[in-house]
């Protein structure tokens, strides 16, 4: 074994894309047991690796880790991407769980039967450009810092990161009025590690393929 994280997931973006970003923009090489379908998933329950029965599932650290927000919270630690002090955590996991919510929505939507997601999808634009975009502009603006959180990159910057991707592919005008955010996620994206996740041919899976 090469003593690089494992991850044990399917071919798709899903709830393992913010473990891939976070290793990535840590440096981390990983490693990655794509699941092809029912029968991979099966044998990891047989085999009793998976705590609670389903993915994600990451082997880091001589682990057998499960749920995705205590994985992020354990590589965001280890890689000092949590801030500097408890204040500091709790505005990283304030900011996250926003994250979340909105991350939700698009489960939310890949969900939804066909007739249902007009109405999911104009839900999405409505909380994107009222109620999210504009809380974090303010964090930025309040402060005037490169970063979310101590002016120094943090775990909610990666996520949010990603999560600008995300909407930015779902409709790009969401983005138009949040300069800030718009540079932050081009600060981010020119990082070293983060600018080579982001290219062609990386671990990164795209988003036409995204499935929960």
């Amino acid at each position: 074994m090469s003593g690089k994280p494992v991850l044990h997931y399917f071919n798709i973006q899903g709830r393992m894309e913010s473990i891939r970003w976070l290793l990535a923009a840590a440096g981390v090489e990983f490693e990655e047991n794509l699941l092809m379908g029912q029968e991979d998933l099966e044998k990891l329950r047989n085999d009793g690796l998976l705590m609670f029965q389903q993915v994600p599932m990451v082997e880091m650290d001589g682990m057998k880790m499960v749920q995705s927000r205590a994985i992020l919270n354990y590589i965001a630690t280890k890689y000092n991407l949590y801030g500097k002090d408890m204040k500091e955590r709790l505005l990283i996991d304030m900011y996250t769980e926003g994250m979340a919510d909105l991350f939700e929505l698009f489960i939310k939507l890949m969900s939804s039967p066909t007739e249902q997601r007009d109405a999911a999808k104009s839900l999405i634009k409505d909380r994107a450009k009222n109620r999210f975009f504009p809380a974090f502009e303010k964090v930025l603006k309040s402060h005037g810092q490169d970063y979310l959180v101590g002016n120094k990159l943090s775990k909610a910057d990666i996520l949010l990161t990603e999560l600008l991707y995300m909407v930015e592919e779902f409709d790009a005008s969401l983005l138009t009025s949040f300069t800030l955010l718009q540079a932050l996620k081009t600060r981010v994206s020119n990082l070293p590690n983060v600018k080579k996740f982001l290219q062609p041919g990386s671990q990164r899976k795209p988003y036409s393929t995204k499935i929960y």
